[in-house]
């Protein structure tokens, strides 16, 4: 996704070897100081025993060319993408979330997300032996899958592409049109098989993650997660009960789409809109109305040495029990965000925040969200 670093006088974290981050913070989240980040302070992913770092990267356009990347994938940009994943390690982000139709084999130039992420794995285990990744992948509802085995099948095809013999989360990638209970079983299957250590749910209303999350505690196993599009201007996770349903049931909320498409942080301007598919999104009207919004965002940034991009990321796991999982293109946006980490804002600048976004219309999430 797309990053802002354009102010020198915003901090972006100098990563170093992972235990330990340095962050800008404030004792009593109102004055900026230094402070210590341990990167072992980490969040239990729901009911399971699964940790994850508070801030995950979203592998969404790693190989793709049918959304991101202006339709084409090269040489270029698989480096850039191997130097997101060795920039956040370096940075003490551990947590990767990819899915089985990230990329395509059918797409001209493109790779598969999964295909990458396992190769960027191997490649730094070379040099780093022994360090934690946290994988997390997806089941994709087609159609034509029916049964809880249809479920085994995929993931132990994503596993091939990873080249891993298990994966630490396996998520619904959104509900079926029909064979959900199957779905939910199939997840079941793959814990006790051994293929998994923790499932999740992704873009599930609250009716359905209640449904999930009963179907898999009959068998004794939690419902970690459940991820959605959540951002500062997109929250209708709030409004539909499904971050309350979070909360009250113990089902961590992964937030995808965090810094909804790069139109937080700044880039972009009426004038200047993104390119591709998310310019018929994020339309030079829609920018014009998000601009005092942004303004008051770099504003609060400022106070606290932080980009727009660090505030908006904040702002999000300052909601508590969301992990938001932000695309990285590239090892600059990969440091910064890393620099979400470390520090808060106040309660009134979170009010502020929401009350200031809630005047703009937000924009069409992912029509699965409502099956």
């Amino acid at each position: 996704m797309a990053m802002n670093v354009s102010s020198a006088c915003f901090s972006v974290f100098s990563c170093k070897k992972p235990n330990r981050i340095r962050a800008v913070a404030s004792e009593d989240f109102a004055t900026t100081a230094a402070l210590k980040i341990d990167t072992e302070d980490k969040l239990k992913l729901g009911g399971s025993e699964l940790k994850v770092t508070k801030l995950g990267i979203g592998a969404w356009s790693w190989g793709d060319t049918s959304y991101w990347n202006n339709f084409q994938w090269d040489d270029q940009k698989l480096k850039a993408a191997k130097a997101a994943f060795n920039k956040s390690l370096d940075c003490g982000i551990t947590f990767f979330d990819t899915a089985e139709v990230y990329g395509s084999p059918l797409a001209l130039g493109a790779e598969n997300s999964e295909t990458l992420l396992g190769r960027f794995i191997k490649e730094r285990e070379n040099d780093n032996p022994g360090e934690e990744v946290v994988v997390a992948t997806k089941f994709a509802a087609l159609p034509w899958r029916f049964g809880r085995q249809s479920v085994i099948s995929a993931l132990k095809d994503s596993l091939n592409r990873l080249g891993l013999s298990s994966v630490d989360l396996y998520q619904l990638h959104w509900p079926g049109i029909w064979g959900n209970e199957g779905y939910i079983d199939g997840l079941g299957d793959a814990v006790e098989q051994g293929l998994v250590k923790a499932v999740g749910v992704s873009n599930y209303s609250e009716k359905r993650l209640r449904d999930a999350y009963e179907r898999l505690k009959k068998r004794g196993i939690p419902l970690a997660s459940n991820q959605v599009n959540y951002s500062l201007i997109y929250r209708l996770p709030e409004q539909n009960g499904v971050k309350a349903a979070c909360d009250e049931l113990g089902v961590t909320l992964i937030a995808y789409c965090p810094i909804a498409q790069g139109a937080l942080t700044g880039k972009y301007k009426p004038e200047n809109p993104p390119s591709g598919p998310r310019g018929q999104i994020y339309t030079p009207d829609f920018l014009t109305k998000l601009q005092p919004l942004l303004i008051r965002i770099k504003e609060i940034g400022g106070n606290y040495g932080k980009t727009p991009t660090q505030v908006v990321l904040n702002w999000l796991i300052a909601q508590e029990n969301v992990v938001p999982i932000p695309g990285a293109k590239n090892a600059a946006q990969a440091e910064e965000f890393a620099g979400a980490l470390g520090w808060r804002l106040s309660n009134e600048e979170v009010d502020e925040l929401r009350s200031l976004a809630s005047e703009i219309s937000p924009v069409t999430g992912f029509p699965v969200e409502k099956l």
